[in-house]
């Protein structure tokens, strides 16, 4: 039924549910598996909030990055783990500066994957109580299915 699979994590708790369900589904169907994690760009605020006016600093974003960059490579290396210890080999992928929701709906379109999974939320806050907004995102701009794991 499903031959490509997109796992879309942040790392959270909820986030590695998703993975694991994603990981027995791809298991279970002799599913091709790529894991994704998006980070967004270091925030800028060029005038209209609290810390106006404030632009980070080459040094400052590339510090961000490097620790966005090392962050993501240990979320997907303890994807690619869970992925292991079942017998799959699963692709992993950082996107770095993009926007969650765009970026996972478009690597599904680019790699011909037929399902993404995913939590239902991430790690924002009270936000977290109800459906994540890139979970949302995904559902409503995406034309792939999506499995939302709670």
């Amino acid at each position: 039924m499903y031959a490509n699979i997109l796992l879309s994590t942040d790392g959270s708790d909820v986030a590695r549910k998703g993975v694991n369900h994603g990981i027995a589904l791809a298991k279970a169907l002799n599913a091709k598996v790529t894991v994704i994690t998006v980070t967004e760009p270091l925030p800028v605020d060029y005038g209209t909030g609290l810390a106006s006016g404030w632009i980070p600093s080459q040094e400052e974003i590339d510090s961000f990055d490097a620790a966005a960059k090392k962050l993501a490579g240990k979320i997907l290396d303890e994807a690619r783990s869970m992925a292991e210890q079942v017998g799959l080999t699963a692709e992993v992928l950082h996107v770095p500066n993009a926007h969650p929701a765009t970026a996972i709906i478009e690597t599904a379109k680019s790699r011909g994957c037929d399902l993404i999974v995913m939590a239902s939320h991430g790690r924002r806050g009270l936000r977290k109580l109800f459906l994540g907004s890139q979970t949302s995102e995904v559902l409503v701009d995406g034309s792939v299915p999506v499995l939302v794991v709670h």
